[in-house]
């Protein structure tokens, strides 16, 4: 009797971690700006491409 109370108590506080760690938590924000005046890196205005490099050989 003790051994099957033990064993499911057990099970019991083993499946409440397990849902406990499956819980959503809230992501801390980052507060960081965008920089003013930058273009993002690798893109393009729209219509116009980068000028392509000409090598002599």
């Amino acid at each position: 009797m003790l051994k099957s109370l033990l064993v499911a108590s057990a099970s019991l506080l083993m499946v409440g971690a397990a849902l406990a760690a499956d819980l959503p938590r809230p992501e801390p924000v980052q507060e960081t700006a965008a920089p003013i005046g930058k273009a993002p890196i690798g893109k393009a205005p729209v219509g116009k491409a980068p000028e392509p490099i000409y090598t002599k050989g």
